[in-house]
């Protein structure tokens, strides 16, 4: 977690909050205001800004489109602390979950089209285990996490903060660490559960232009060995 983004939290109330968050956006502006028809032709970065700018400045027209985040569990990492936490200032164990996202935006443009899926690139995702609402960074009641542009660390990728309790991480950690080459696992965010963190959204909190997230959905696929093999000598 990025310690400089514990003095810029808020809920889009803040009017400092709201100049920061307008500037954000303005910056990425040119890229958010270009047709979905123009995604195909779009680089990684360009789709990951698109996203975000319609996410917070055409909302109910960008939901029309069904937007959806997918991403593909390609790396896990889970790591325990136990002593003095300097984000809490508390003293015990903590556990976090650190997954390598492979992300695709899926967009259904009309009832009488297929789905169409964008590569938005590589993305970290920081997921403490608690059960309670984690106090450090300060999210809202009923909040998951949020997802930001993560510059900063990896340029025009995705970073997204959020938490699971300790029993739905028993549940998805046998899938996390599935040796077999024929399942793999996803993160998904649908449009729903995803809002600007700005003004008249304040039960989303986080970093200026980024959105919050109320629902986190862990999707496992699998297919059997006999289908794998079937599709290998169908493509020999």
């Amino acid at each position: 977690m990025r310690s400089d983004y514990f003095q810029k939290f808020g809920s889009g109330d803040d009017e400092a909050f709201e100049k920061q968050r307008k500037d954000a956006m303005r910056t990425i502006e040119a890229h958010g205001k270009r047709d979905a028809a123009e995604l195909a032709e779009m680089n990684e970065g360009e789709r990951a800004k698109w996203l975000l700018w319609n996410l917070h400045e055409n909302l109910e027209e960008f939901r029309k489109l069904e937007p959806t985040l997918i991403g593909q569990v390609m790396c896990t990492q889970l790591t325990i602390t136990d002593g003095l936490s300097m984000a809490t200032e508390k003293v015990g164990m903590e556990k976090k979950i650190e997954l390598n996202c492979r992300w695709h935006l899926r967009l259904a443009y009309t009832p009488y089209t297929n789905e169409e899926a964008y590569l938005i690139g590589d993305g970290s995702v920081d997921l403490s285990v608690a059960n309670a609402l984690p106090s450090h960074p300060p999210l809202q009641k009923n909040q998951k996490g949020y997802l930001d542009s993560d510059s900063s660390l990896y340029p025009n990728q995705l970073y997204l903060y959020g938490w699971v309790t300790e029993p739905v991480w028993e549940e998805i950690k046998p899938h996390l660490y599935q040796p077999t080459p024929n399942c793999h696992t996803d993160l998904v965010l649908r449009d729903n559960c995803l809002f600007p963190v700005k003004s008249g959204f304040g039960f989303v909190a986080g970093p200026p232009g980024s959105v919050g997230i109320t629902n986190l959905e862990f999707r496992v696929s699998s297919h059997s060995m006999e289908r794998r093999s079937n599709r290998r000598t169908q493509t020999l």
